[in-house]
């Protein structure tokens, strides 16, 4: 049977790898993500439908509610930053854009969608992402730190308040190298530097996020609901070499 899923972010790294997987199983998808053009065009490579929406604008999530269709096997949510500052200098305006983007605007994404999570024939699934760094302390991270804490928070209340008809889960991967990262895995010497930080001595990629993504989001997780999962090469609770 085939299955339809809504994919936030969907031409960045981690969102793109999670829409060929998904695709590769024959699943149905629809793709959101600011950029038209890139945008139209894995549609066209995946066989998708797709909506170009910026999440930080009005009415963009029931725009995308409206479009994906009245029935939703899954939904991720792959849109992120990666802003690293220090505390000192942050502004208010900065604490704002990143709590929208990755933490307020999980919340609606799954909110706008719930409808058709809900229609759906057989249990339906959330996939959210955190990152490490909401469970580690690191320098400059004060404000996507607490963001993507807040992602953690939510996950665990929606869990109780979605179940049964709606499982939500949480990936929380460590530095991944995917086009968002460049500027930090972009200097060789940085990257080595920040490799050699987790037990397993190296980056991760989109694909090692994607994997977890949708095993999560099959139904071979059935009795799976309100977890965080590490995909961080062992660096959120193992200490480097």
């Amino acid at each position: 049977m085939t299955e339809n899923y809504l994919v936030y972010g969907a031409t960045g790294g981690i969102g793109g790898a999670v829409c060929r997987r998904l695709a590769a199983e024959g699943h149905a998808l629809h793709l959101v993500a600011r950029d038209a053009a890139r945008l139209q065009a894995l549609a066209d490579e995946l066989g998708a439908t797709c909506t170009a929406v910026d999440v930080l604008q009005p009415g963009a999530f029931a725009k995308v509610a409206d479009a994906a269709g009245s029935t939703l096997s899954g939904l991720a949510y792959a849109i992120g930053s990666i802003h690293l500052k220090p505390f000192a200098r942050l502004t208010a305006e900065e604490f704002e854009r990143d709590f929208r983007l990755n933490a307020s605007g999980a919340a609606l994404a799954v909110q706008a969608a719930l409808p058709a999570l809900r229609a759906a024939a057989t249990r339906s699934s959330v996939v959210l992402f955190s990152s490490v760094a909401a469970g580690s302390g690191f320098p400059m991270h004060a404000s996507i730190g607490m963001a993507k804490a807040a992602v953690k928070g939510l996950v665990r209340a929606l869990a109780a308040e979605l179940a049964p008809a709606v499982r939500i889960n949480a990936i929380a991967p460590s530095l991944t190298d995917t086009p968002l990262a460049q500027g930090i895995v972009g200097n060789p010497r940085m990257r080595e530097s920040i490799a050699a930080m987790h037990p397993l001595a190296r980056l991760g990629t989109a694909d090692d996020v994607a994997a977890m993504a949708a095993f999560l989001l099959s139904a071979q997780t059935d009795w799976i609901t309100g977890q965080v999962f590490g995909v961080d090469g062992g660096r959120g609770v193992v200490a480097g070499k």
